[in-house]
């Protein structure tokens, strides 16, 4: 019977080809299967496994090399500290998101009533975390799909939120509430012609929540258009963006009379997020 550590030196080269973690994929499985964390492998490596934990190690290790990301075979991530549900209905949370948390707090006063609104809120990563570090704001989630929005309510009855409501709705279409303090977003913004489509994680992620037209500025457009009419004067308009499309964001905020317009850089001192004020 293979030991803990025979087994995962076994998975992580069997992983060198398909994964770009291989080692830290083999024991996130393992530990996924055994219950412990991480730390636990490394104390107890010289532990065997019972023939059914081998066979589900096993099964999850055939899914991996095919690509599946790591986070829909376990079914977590952890986002800002906490961890997320996650199924192939959302996207999968990524540190670069943290900026636009960050940024927000920056903007909500902790003892303060503010409202806001996260669109397409998918695992709800970003309005959970606001509601828990904000429990005096009130928070709107959209998103249109049904699936991901039941996705998204898991995740805040975990944390035993009550200060979210949820709304299936496409953008700002018939959401019950007018004015916002802050409207945060992070839109589909991925050209559909991109070559990165076709790699890593992005490959089983849902397409919808991941492309749009116009070499993927159609939505940030939408968004930034119609938070015109739901920002109080004012408030503040936060948007999430890839990595190429700074100046072309800025260029739509600029046209719409934003005030303030400036981008924001990532982990990877990637321009993120861009920022625009309500005159």
């Amino acid at each position: 019977m293979p030991t803990i550590k025979t087994l995962l030196a076994t998975a992580a080269n069997t992983l060198t080809s398909h994964s770009d973690s291989p080692s830290l994929d083999a024991e996130v499985l393992l530990g996924f299967v055994l219950g412990k964390p991480r730390t636990y492998l490394r104390a107890w490596c010289e532990n065997t496994l019972t023939d059914e934990q081998i066979a589900v190690f096993n099964a999850l290790m055939k899914q991996r090399e095919q690509g599946t990301p790591i986070a829909y075979l376990t079914g977590t991530r952890e986002f800002w500290s906490r961890d997320f549900i996650v199924t192939s209905d959302v996207l999968i949370p990524r540190p670069d998101t943290e900026l636009l948390i960050e940024l927000s707090l920056e903007l909500i006063p902790k003892n303060q009533a503010v409202k806001l609104i996260d669109l397409g809120t998918g695992s709800g990563i970003i309005a959970v975390t606001l509601a828990a570090e904000r429990p005096n704001a009130q928070v709107v989630a959209v998103d249109a799909s049904l699936a991901a929005l039941n996705v998204a309510k898991h995740n805040a009855q975990q944390y035993q939120l009550t200060n979210i409501e949820f709304y299936q709705r496409d953008w700002f279409a018939n959401v019950p509430h007018n004015l916002f303090d802050v409207v945060i977003s992070n839109p589909p913004y991925i050209d559909p012609e991109d070559e990165h489509l076709q790699q890593g994680d992005v490959r089983f992620e849902p397409q919808s929540a991941l492309i749009a037209d116009n070499k993927g500025l159609s939505d940030i457009k939408i968004i930034a258009d119609k938070a015109r009419g739901y920002l109080k004067p004012a408030g503040h308009l936060l948007i999430e963006h890839g990595y190429n499309q700074a100046a072309q964001v800025q260029a739509i905020f600029n046209a719409l009379a934003y005030d303030k317009v400036q981008s924001y850089r990532d982990l990877s001192r990637q321009p993120r997020v861009t920022y625009g004020q309500k005159p």
